[in-house]
């Protein structure tokens, strides 16, 4: 496998960061709605509150624990797939990581939301 570029391993390491933090703010917020849905019983909301997070710790797993360079691409791709990322900020990585995180998400455009 070809090497991470130093350049986009250390962009991603301090991006990492931030999709992180919109992730969990993101889960967060999914977790309060969950929580006041008062047309739910409180046993309800608790198994939906139960499977939010299960579902939820499986994706941050996958985009966000223990980053590593080995791992650097899948990562990328998965917080790509997890709109964790503006445009702006996946555009800083060259262009060569970009079009191998786009093979590995069978993606090449943005979505809706103006997100890489």
């Amino acid at each position: 496998m070809q090497a991470v570029p130093e350049t986009d391993w250390r962009l991603f390491r301090a991006l990492h960061e931030v999709a992180l933090a919109r992730f969990c703010e993101r889960v967060l917020g999914e977790a309060m709605a969950v929580a006041q849905a008062t047309s739910r019983t409180p046993h309800e909301r608790y198994l939906d509150l139960f499977a939010l997070v299960r579902r939820r710790d499986d994706e941050l797993a996958r985009a966000l624990d223990d980053p590593a360079r080995s791992r650097m691409l899948d990562q990328l791709a998965a917080m790509r797939q997890l709109d964790l990322l503006t445009a702006d900020e996946y555009g800083r990585f060259s262009e060569d990581t970009r079009r191998r995180v786009e093979l590995l998400t069978g993606a090449g455009r943005l979505n809706p939301r103006g997100r890489a």
